[in-house]
């Protein structure tokens, strides 16, 4: 289980928004660099971060803040947000970015989703944004036909290092993960599945420890970690005791 602490930028900024509303967004770091050196010394292991207004615009807009992160941390970094071709895909990993983030092009164009992860094995990962069960693509603003589970199994054979599955309905509200959606969207697929949206207390932690959260790659958390509602040591600390009783 890992948990990756989340850096959303938006006009160059840390912010969380709500129910994924750029209108509902809180400013939290005017330096998100020096927001992701904090967060590799309270000890994370990963670092996820999403250029807000990239995903919105549909081409990468808080550049200058990715690069800022990037050379800041040594930590891997995974990034979403505008990210439609290869060519961006190209600048983000030769730019240092461990790990791509594709979210609407994996509905639009899930030939390209491919071509990358033949090009980048274990590099490449799925965004899943869902509301009420239906796939939502540019930044949350438009919804698709598509259900979850049915675009997870369109790269089951793909090479996709991971999904990223956000329920839009519970994220930046606090209202705790949204655990059963996310085990069955885990049991559909044989993509390692990461858990976004809604991770509110030590509470949710102590959920995702649980045996048969075992199947999850890990959980992104935001607004919790930024409010203190989640104290960082407590839960790596939980989640380090977890990993030590699993390999007993």
């Amino acid at each position: 289980m890992i948990l990756f602490p989340a850096i959303d930028l938006k006009d160059g900024q840390c912010v969380r928004l709500k129910l994924g509303e750029m209108d509902q967004a809180t400013v939290f770091n005017d330096d998100p660099a020096a927001q992701a050196a904090s967060f590799e010394t309270q000890g994370f292991e990963w670092l996820h971060v999403v250029d807000l207004n990239g995903a919105f615009a549909g081409k990468p807009v808080n550049g200058d803040a990715v690069d800022a992160i990037v050379s800041r941390v040594a930590m891997p970094v995974q990034l979403g947000g505008g990210i439609r071709d290869i060519a961006t895909i190209d600048t983000w990993l030769e730019k240092g970015i461990s790990r791509v983030i594709i979210g609407t092009a994996a509905v639009r164009d899930p030939d390209m989703v491919r071509e990358a992860c033949a090009r980048y094995p274990g590099r490449i990962a799925v965004g899943i944004d869902a509301r009420a069960g239906r796939v939502a693509i540019e930044g949350w603003a438009k919804s698709s036909e598509l259900e979850v589970i049915e675009l997870a199994r369109r790269f089951e054979d793909a090479g996709v290092a991971a999904i990223i599955y956000t329920d839009i309905d519970r994220d930046g509200v606090l209202h705790g993960l949204n655990i059963e959606s996310t085990l069955n969207l885990a049991g559909a697929t044989n993509i390692p599945v990461i858990a976004s949206g809604g991770l509110a207390s030590l509470a949710d932690i102590e959920r995702l420890v649980q045996p048969d959260c075992a199947v999850l790659e890990g959980a992104i958390t935001g607004r919790a970690l930024y409010d203190g509602r989640l104290d960082a040591k407590q839960a790596l600390s939980l989640i380090n005791s977890a990993r030590e009783a699993a390999a007993c």
